[in-house]
């Protein structure tokens, strides 16, 4: 019988931002993806490692890591961790009339998963927001989102510098991508009003790959955290990925990988 990826979903469904203190019994997790929410993850104290996919991350403190609700994590963290969780909804996003905020959030958004290089200083803005949203006080909102945007500043002044001016095409592409994956260019092109020779000019800029590319290592990256976090067959993961045939799917697969999905499987098993 098929599964599905475990999804944590740790907020109630009141509430869309949680920022507080890193909780140390969570040192060693099972791999999982997170349910429709951005976490931020910052680390001033604490040695181990940082699981994102199939990629390790050693945990260096001062650090700080940004976790996309498609990515599948866990945590070996060998001492004790010092540092805050933030964690937010894509309800809040859609709320906030600080249209800022998600301009960050979208340039966080467009980062690799490698972790970001950080500064001590983060852990006094992390405690006031922490110490904002205890107070549960709705005229406080004004003032969390205004820590917020100080927090993802800071972290953004860490990242690589991206060109805004291409930053939202490419953003919605991927977020395209990611909501229904499809091994078609001028499908994405259309639903973005724009040529695919434009898309490809805007990727090859801002993320140094084609379209196709970007579409290629979404559509595998998907279909590698299926194999080997649950036990679905290449033709469901086929299907999910928008391919008719299972056996083009397997060679598509084999073209970027260097293996079918099943040998792909064993070797990671």
């Amino acid at each position: 019988m098929s599964f599905t990826i475990s999804i944590n979903n740790k907020m109630s469904y009141r509430l869309d931002i949680k920022i507080e203190p890193f909780d140390i019994t969570k040192r060693y997790t099972q791999p999982h993806r997170h349910n429709k929410y951005l976490e931020l993850v910052y680390f001033s104290e604490g040695s181990g490692f940082h699981f994102i996919d199939q990629e390790k991350y050693e945990i260096n403190p001062p650090i700080a890591f940004v976790i996309k609700k498609d990515e599948v994590h866990h945590w070996q963290i060998d001492s004790t961790p010092v540092g805050y969780v933030v964690i937010i909804k894509e309800k809040f996003l859609e709320n906030t009339l600080d249209k800022h905020i998600n301009a960050q959030f979208q340039l966080l958004e467009m980062q690799k998963a490698f972790p970001l290089s950080a500064d001590p200083s983060l852990d006094t803005l992390f405690q006031i927001a922490s110490d904002l949203l205890k107070e549960q006080i709705t005229e406080q909102t004004i003032a969390i989102e205004g820590i917020l945007k100080a927090l993802l500043a800071k972290l953004l002044h860490y990242a690589p510098k991206r060109n805004s001016s291409e930053n939202n095409i490419v953003f919605r592409f991927k977020q395209l991508l990611k909501a229904s994956p499809k091994n078609d260019v001028a499908h994405y092109a259309r639903l973005l009003h724009t040529s695919s020779q434009n898309l490809n000019a805007k990727c090859r800029s801002e993320l140094g790959k084609t379209a196709s590319q970007v579409i290629a290592q979404h559509i595998v990256q998907e279909a590698k955290r299926q194999l080997i976090y649950t036990d679905l067959s290449v033709t469901e993961i086929a299907f999910a990925s928008n391919f008719n045939d299972a056996s083009h799917f397997v060679k598509y697969f084999k073209r970027f990988v260097g293996m079918t999905p099943l040998q792909f499987k064993k070797n990671k098993t």
